[in-house]
């Protein structure tokens, strides 16, 4: 099989030129760029790294080769080889802001801040106040430790974007460090009013008022209102367990546990939380499950030893209470409270050797803690006892000193269980990522995206991404007569879960397949089957222009191919997609009614020659939706609905448009229907309706 990075790209732009041994092809570049392009939009970043070494290979100067690599490559986290074809680029031509934007974040995640706000400065210098390329500076700035030129700079945005609410956000952080909490609380009310949906603000606004006041209440509100928003991250349950319990909400508590668990299995600090409310209700056997699945996860956290050992003790299983508590000894040799404990197990155990021993070791350790703690020194012998876990200790909001000067063994051993029985929080606080000023770079904004999609369009492809509430495709008449005359190479399915491209050998064989066609057309009577087969080809390749060509010659060829009127649909909704993040008529209404005309015109075509079809009226209702026409979107996923009853994704998306319609009860009445038929999102969406 050929090396796919040496795949000749001129076969499927139909301008294949054999030429002697050893004498390269020439290739169009400008195409070889275009697919390249559009398979970075759709996140196939691999293959399109791979059209961008064939230009480079062709044209090694040009310089816009190596910026869109660059931010491949920045998508697919290499930092590294990003920031070095951002650098060609900029030497190759200095004057594209891109590229000094593009290196500046590759800089910025490899840790050079410096370095990005030298890029983000070079950059405004050509696109000067740049809100984007302006807040990323402020980020650069603030990593750099430069808390006072960050402050500067979003007091800039603020003064030329009034309304721009990441740069409140972004400035309340800063105050937040600088111990500003009243400017930092007045700038996220400030956000908030501007934009509802954004989960740090409510995480910060929560931190505030626990640290000011112990205003659990007005932090429980805010917690909520991010859970709303991030309704998968296990940390904000786990910190919402712990208001709960300062409200003496017990059982609301334990049920954040549970639910902390099920997001995220290994994540210690829910089991060691939940295994410290058990034991206050003297669930024992439970509480020492749970403290042995945090020590599974991390073999050497001491506040787990501790507590499990006082598990052990109090069910009278001594041999392992002293296993544990040896361990929690060694963590902290110079310490007379886990020394103490450590007697009276042993006290109570009847071993009196052991016992009187271990007494004598407590005490001489206790006159010497009171020594240092009267000198000022650690008493710990240099580690902070509370220091075992990775999260910050929360506790219950009692009032009572936990660090008092300890008089004798036993008090020691009793603040020291104060420490290790305290209730852990979650840091919530979400990675503040850059606003970027060209679009390509998505970075990982895209793992915490709030805002909430319909489900996407149905497609015909080669490929699916059978999950297990959904393991087969739809059915489709048209589908079944293709595949079953085996004139096609591969079979069609008709699909709105497409994977995306990210095997070689995949793209090899479509390349390969697409040359077969190209022989065959050039050698055999036209028939609308083949032009529809390359089409295809050229879809998963997503050369959309070239699709839409060879359905149109297919369509020509038989005017009743209702499959080529779907495929060529298709194609021109990603034609669509792309071009509206390049060009401003495309994202206006009436540009978008202009280039929408055709694909209408081709689902109507689908529904004339198979009228029973659901998937031309779902596909078309999210076309209406995204232009904002509600009522005919609505009308045409009912149509989708009264075809296919049992049509979970148009439920939901008729749900979906239905509260964005203000009617939240059809809407709730589609989305419970849209999760019995296995689309899982929608509890997501009705939970945040709620």
């Amino acid at each position: 099989m050929r090396n796919p990075l040496h795949i000749i790209f001129s076969l499927i732009l139909s301008v294949a030129v054999v030429l002697p041994f050893g004498v390269s092809a020439q290739i169009n570049t400008t195409q070889v760029m275009r697919i390249g392009q559009n398979m970075m939009y759709f996140g196939d970043y691999e293959l399109a790294i791979q059209c961008f070494n064939r230009v480079i290979e062709a044209k090694p100067r040009t310089e816009r080769a190596y910026l869109y690599r660059a931010i491949a490559l920045l998508n697919l986290d290499d930092y590294t080889g990003a920031e070095a074809d951002a650098t060609r680029a900029i030497e190759l031509n200095p004057f594209i802001t891109d590229s000094y934007e593009v290196r500046g974040v590759a800089r910025q995640n490899l840790g050079n801040y410096n370095g990005a706000v030298e890029d983000y400065d070079l950059a405004l210098n050509l696109l000067k106040d740049n809100r984007n390329l302006l807040f990323n500076r402020a980020l650069a700035q603030d990593a750099a430790g430069n808390t006072e030129d960050a402050l500067a700079t979003f007091n800039h945005i603020i003064e030329t974007s009034p309304s721009y609410d990441n740069a409140y956000l972004g400035r309340a952080k800063v105050e937040l460090s600088l111990a500003d909490t009243t400017a930092a609380l007045a700038d996220l009310d400030k956000a908030l009013e501007l934009n509802k949906n954004l989960p740090n603000a409510y995480i910060l606004r929560a931190g505030i008022a626990i640290g000011r006041s112990r205003d659990f209440k007005t932090a429980l509100d805010d917690t909520d209102a991010a859970i709303k928003l991030l309704p998968q991250m296990a940390g904000l349950y786990v910190n919402r367990a712990f208001l709960r319990y300062n409200l003496d909400d017990y059982f609301g508590a334990m049920a954040d546990y549970d639910y902390a668990i099920t997001l995220d299995p290994t994540d210690p600090t829910a089991y060691f939380n939940r295994a410290l409310l058990r034991t206050e209700v003297a669930d024992n056997d439970r509480a020492i499950a749970d403290f042995s699945t945090v020590l599974r996860i991390d073999p050497d956290d001491v506040r787990s030893l501790y507590n499990r050992a006082m598990l052990y003790r109090t069910t009278r299983q001594y041999d392992k209470a002293i296993a544990d508590i040896n361990r929690v000894i060694e963590a902290f040799p110079e310490m007379s409270a886990p020394m103490f404990f450590r007697f009276e197990i042993y006290d109570e155990m009847g071993n009196r050797t052991n016992a009187m021993r271990d007494y004598d070791k407590a005490m001489a350790l206790s006159k010497k803690e009171r020594a240092d703690y009267a000198a000022g020194t650690n008493p710990s012998g240099g580690k902070d006892a509370a220091s075992g876990a990775s999260s910050q200790g929360g506790g219950r909001a009692d009032g009572k000193q936990a660090d008092a000067e300890p008089q004798s063994p036993e008090e020691s051993a009793r603040i020291f269980a104060n420490r290790f029985s305290l209730l852990l929080t979650a840091d919530n606080e979400l990675e503040t990522e850059g606003e970027y000023n060209n679009k390509s770079i998505r970075g990982k904004v895209q793992d915490y995206n709030v805002n909430l999609s319909m489900q996407a369009p149905f497609i015909l492809s080669f490929y699916s991404s059978p999950t297990e509430l959904a393991p087969t495709t739809y059915f489709m008449p048209e589908i079944e007569s293709i595949n079953s005359t085996r004139t096609l190479r591969m079979l069609v399915q008709i699909v709105n879960n497409e994977p995306s491209l990210d095997d070689p050998d995949i793209v090899q064989r479509h390349f390969d397949s697409i040359d077969y066609y190209n022989s065959y057309l050039a050698t055999h009577q036209p028939r609308a089957v083949d032009y529809f087969g390359r089409g295809m080809d050229h879809m998963i390749l997503r050369n959309y222009e070239a699709a839409v060509e060879d359905m149109t010659r297919a369509i020509e060829l038989a005017p009743d191919f209702t499959l080529a009127y779907f495929a060529r649909a298709n194609a021109m909704t990603r034609m669509l997609q792309l071009a509206a993040g390049e060009d401003d008529l495309a994202a206006t209404y009436q540009g978008r009614i202009a280039r929408m005309r055709n694909i209408f015109d081709d689902y109507d075509k689908v529904s004339e020659y198979s009228p029973r079809s659901p998937f031309p009226h779902y596909n078309k209702g999210i076309l209406y939706a995204e232009l904002g026409d509600m009522e005919s979107a609505l009308k045409e996923f009912t149509k989708a609905i009264e075809l296919k009853e049992d049509f979970g994704e148009a439920y939901y998306n008729r749900g979906f448009v239905q509260y964005k319609s203000g009617n939240q009860k059809a809407g709730t009445a589609d989305l419970s229907r849209a999760g019995q038929l296995g689309i899982t999102q929608s509890y997501n969406l009705l939970k945040r309706m709620k």
